[in-house]
């Protein structure tokens, strides 16, 4: 982690032109469905969250969160989180996150939620092993076939990381104590998949349809995905009985 980062909210309307062209860096210009300031501006004024990871004053990476209620409790949905490319694996994404946590419980709000591709197994590996999030919502095609790069005309399906704030389970994950989840079943994601979606779409389509039906059948059960593991041919999701937890 880096010693030289320092995490604070953003409040000012600089600090939320700041975040837009951050994205704008992170994302490329050709990405046309960027979050505007004021959609910056809502969020730190209604509950939700804007945070910036900062190297001196230059903002390297921010957060975005809005305020949401489910069944009378408040969470926040946590909607957008970037890193600029130099400073990747410097731990700036978990600090983030850990200052977005004890901001929350600040508060008392004991849920952060947010979406993530379920493809991309290196967030993946972060949200359930490293955070100690677990997910039992699967959301095809949320926000339909964008003009993004980065989705590349695949479908927009997103699995709901649930980050219960002070459960038992997220601090043995923060304290690199998580224990291997008793296994329900695995969902296969292949290593090759990044190599194929550049060359081959038909065949990532075909295995986003199939692993769709996969958590769908296991959410059913009342299983959640719990953990992320290695396999010989690539990662898996380990699915386990929620109640367990």
């Amino acid at each position: 982690m880096s010693t030289a980062i320092t995490i604070r909210k953003c409040e000012m309307l600089e600090d939320f032109h700041a975040c837009v062209a951050l994205q704008r860096d992170i994302w490329g210009e050709q990405d046309l469905e960027v979050e505007p300031s004021t959609m910056f501006v809502v969020a730190s004024h209604t509950g939700g969250q804007v945070l910036g990871a900062y190297d001196g004053r230059n903002l390297v990476g921010y957060t975005l969160a809005v305020a949401a209620l489910r069944n009378g409790a408040p969470y926040l949905h946590s909607h957008m989180t970037g890193v600029h490319a130099n400073y990747r694996d410097r731990g700036v994404g978990r600090m983030l996150k850990l200052f977005q946590r004890d901001e929350a419980l600040s508060r008392d709000i004991r849920l952060i939620e947010w979406t993530f591709d379920p493809l991309e197994m290196r967030n993946a590996h972060f949200n359930l092993n490293r955070l100690g999030a677990i997910c039992r919502r699967y959301l095809p095609n949320l926000y339909g076939i964008t003009t993004s790069p980065l989705h590349r005309g695949l479908a927009t399906d997103r699995l709901v990381a649930e980050w219960y704030l002070d459960s038992a389970r997220v601090l043995a994950a923060l304290n690199g104590e998580l224990a291997e989840a008793p296994r329900a079943s695995s969902i296969e994601i292949p290593y090759s998949l990044e190599d194929w979606k550049a060359s081959d779409l038909p065949r990532v389509q075909s295995i986003q349809a199939a692993i769709r039906d996969q958590f769908s059948e296991g959410f059913r059960k009342g299983h959640a995905a719990v953990g992320v593991s290695k396999t010989s041919q690539g990662s898996a999701y380990i699915l386990a009985p929620w109640s367990e937890f």
